[in-house]
């Protein structure tokens, strides 16, 4: 899974990083230390790995602020991962007890969420947000299993929801750096914007037209808007498109808070000390170039397909993706074109395709 599907290719800044972590420092002294967030639902997907799973479990625990619910949507159907599940509940119920029956008549915080099939990180959390949705939830915080939340992360997010439906916030990187994300996406072209500005400026956040859901934070008024994330991308591509979606009801922020810090070591091409280039798979390289199919017809339902810009984009997507193999998975060099290829080719179809509809909204309460 990767932040399988969220762009676990996203790289890191290392220019302007004293600015962000001093003003995420700033923030933090702001937020009042028993700030909390109402009914907030952390919905969890994971896939056969569940040591990086027993690590957001530990981190979770260590939160100074209890959530109402943790969904933890499971795409491989495990009886060891059900079994780490009730045993986190156990001391999740030790640590905060029980809370008020949710829309399934249930009191415990933790809900195990198995899939009869493996729906990739999009489908998961297209389930996890949906099952949320349905016990009552009034926020989603959305994560995968390679990351650990911060103990304070909770109290630094909850300011920013009295004035905001969307938020993102700032993580630490594997190796204890800060991570640069790239916030703006350039929708013309259908592509992020690799030197968008990393200080957060004098109003403290800065907005942003995309989504991860490595971390993402929002309201249930936006998820009855615009619907659930699309579980057909599998991976890549869906959080961009949810928070693209989202953009049009409201305006989505990312933050300078430090709330979560990954936790899976990615290989990588360090290029001129100022971004990396991380390695992926070939199931990630297909979705990357077939899933622009998905997004040119979101583009077109709000008025946004330029056709000569997106194809401008998804050459430079084909492009970014040749030098990452070229660079950091060369082992893969056949494979990887090939999936390439084949992606690009099944996003015609997906731009074509007469039956394709957008995901339903608004959602009934």
């Amino acid at each position: 899974m990767k932040r399988n599907a969220t762009q676990s290719n996203n790289q890191t800044d290392q220019a302007g990083q004293t600015g962000q972590t001093n003003q995420a420092q700033a923030q933090t002294q702001t937020a009042p230390t028993g700030a909390t967030i109402a009914k907030l639902a952390m919905v969890i997907t994971t896939y056969k790995r569940q040591n990086l799973l027993a690590t957001l479990f530990d981190s979770i625990l260590a939160l100074e602020q209890a959530p109402w619910r943790i969904i933890v949507v499971d795409n491989e159907h495990s009886d060891e991962t059900r079994g780490m599940v009730e045993e986190f509940e156990a001391k999740v119920t030790d640590r905060w007890g029980k809370t008020v029956v949710d829309g399934s008549g249930n009191k415990s915080r933790v809900v195990y969420a198995p899939q009869t099939e493996n729906l990739g990180g999009a489908g998961g959390f297209s389930a996890g947000v949906k099952k949320a949705y349905e016990l009552g939830a009034e926020w989603f915080w959305v994560m995968d299993d390679d990351v650990a939340v911060l103990p304070d992360a909770i109290a630094k997010l909850a300011p920013w929801t009295e004035r905001h439906e969307v938020i993102q916030g700032s993580r630490f990187d594997y190796d204890g750096g800060p991570f640069y994300w790239q916030y703006d996406f350039r929708i013309g072209l259908g592509i992020p914007n690799p030197i968008a500005p990393a200080a957060f400026g004098p109003a403290g956040y800065r907005v942003m037209n995309t989504l991860c859901f490595e971390g993402g934070l929002f309201s249930r008024r936006v998820v009855k808007q615009i619907g659930l994330p699309d579980p057909r991308f599998f991976i890549y591509w869906d959080d961009t498109i949810y928070g693209y979606r989202a953009s049009k009801v409201t305006q989505p922020i990312v933050v300078p808070d430090v709330i979560l810090r990954r936790t899976r070591e990615i290989g990588n091409w360090d290029i001129a000390g100022v971004r990396q280039l991380n390695s992926t798979s070939d199931m990630n390289r297909y979705h990357i170039m077939r899933n622009r199919g998905y997004m040119a017809r979101y583009f077109m339902v709000y008025g946004d397909y330029r056709p000569f810009l997106f194809g401008l984009g998804t050459i430079a997507t084909a492009a970014k993706e040749v030098i990452r193999l070229v660079a950091v998975d060369r082992e893969h060099l056949r494979t990887g074109l090939v999936q390439i290829a084949k992606g690009w080719w099944d996003s015609r179809k997906l731009l074509h395709d007469t039956d394709w509809r957008p995901m339903p909204a608004p959602l009934d309460d």
